[in-house]
Order: structure tokens, then C-alpha cells, then sequence
């Protein structure tokens, strides 16, 4: 075969925000992107100011040649436990893409399991690939929205300012109120209070 007639290969990122919390969901995004496209700033999302990912998230929306958002539910992060959770929450926004990918990277240790597509696990690889970085910028915006609008249905809990996150205050707050609905209840900090409260 002609090299001329070889079609590109397309390549996904993928990666997952929220496995940390004691709240919420955990978020996952898979981004295929061209390799001609540079989106300016693109790095690992701990490493850049809110405002620096939403400027970013709207430019991966427009440039990317697919993206996708999938996450799973507290209950089910309770029934399975985390790290499946967020296999499952990859899985999920992979196969949520308008396009289906010849290669997966995958952000981290571990490949995803049951996932029959060409896969490799890199290590910082929301810092190296360039797909990963994208998903990992969608992941969290849109993670960081949805618990702001959760902030609404709880407002005593602060949602908006820690994101489920295990925060002097949101530690406080749980010790005072005692867990609410999206609350983690494997998650030993909170099962632990959840005693405390009911005692």
C-alpha cells in the first residue's frame, strides 16, 4: 500500500478528575486532537488558575476534531469502589466520542480495563501529552460547575468554594452537619463522622 493512501492514525486522551474528594462525582474527558492544532497554554489543570482553564476549555471545544464528558455517581464510587469508578468514568467519555480513536493514552498507572481499544498508561501524562492535558483542563471545569451548582441544592456545605474537596472547612462543616447525600460514605473521613454525628 502506498504510504499516500495510509489514513492518520486518531489518538485520544483521557483522564479523570474527583478520585480526591469526599463529594460529588468523579469526572472523566477524552479529547482527540489534531496534531496540527496548538492550543496556547495547554498543561496539566492543578497547574493552572480557573480563569486560565476556562479560557482553555472553550478553545479545546472549538478546535478539537471530538471531545467528551462522562462521570459517575457517588453511589456507584460507593458501591465499587474509587479507582473503578474512575475506569468506568473513562470508559464512559471515551465511548461518548463522535469519533472512535485507533489509540487511548491514558493519564496515570493503569490502562482501563475491558476497553477494546489500543491503549497505554503514561505516568504525568497530563503534563507530557498534549490529548491528556485538554482532557484533563474539560474534566475539571466541568467538574468544578457541577459541584457549584450542587452548592445550590446544599448551600450550608460550601460546595462552590472546595469542590468536595477534604478542606479544613468542608472537614468542619461534615463534623457540624454530619454528611449530606453526595457524600462518600466509603471514604473513611466521612463514615467516620457520619458515626460521630448520629452518636
Amino acid at each position: 500500500m502506498r504510504r499516500g493512501n495510509l489514513k492518520p492514525k486518531i489518538v485520544c486522551g483521557v483522564d479523570e478528575v474527583g478520585r480526591g474528594p469526599l463529594a460529588g462525582p468523579v469526572v472523566a474527558a477524552a479529547v482527540v486532537l489534531d496534531s496540527k492544532i496548538t492550543i496556547e497554554g495547554l498543561a496539566d489543570s492543578k497547574l493552572l488558575s480557573p480563569a486560565q482553564r476556562y479560557r482553555i476549555f472553550s478553545e479545546i471545544m472549538e478546535k478539537s476534531a471530538g471531545f467528551a464528558i462522562a462521570g459517575v455517581s457517588r453511589s456507584i464510587i460507593d458501591k465499587i469502589n474509587i479507582l473503578q469508578a474512575s475506569f468506568l468514568a473513562m470508559k464512559r467519555a471515551i465511548e461518548k466520542l463522535p469519533v472512535r480513536p485507533d489509540k487511548v493514552y491514558v493519564d496515570g498507572n493503569f490502562e482501563i480495563p475491558d476497553l477494546n481499544i489500543s491503549q497505554k498508561a503514561i505516568v504525568d501524562g497530563d503534563k507530557l501529552i498534549p490529548q491528556i492535558s485538554a482532557a484533563s483542563i474539560l474534566a475539571k471545569v466541568a467538574r468544578d460547575a457541577f459541584m457549584t451548582e450542587l452548592a445550590n441544592k446544599y448551600p450550608e456545605y460550601g460546595f462552590e468554594r472546595h469542590k468536595g474537596y477534604p478542606t479544613k472547612e468542608h472537614i468542619e462543616i461534615i463534623k457540624r452537619l454530619g454528611p449530606c447525600e453526595i457524600h462518600r460514605r466509603s471514604f473513611r473521613p466521612v463514615s467516620q463522622m457520619a458515626l460521630w454525628t448520629e452518636n
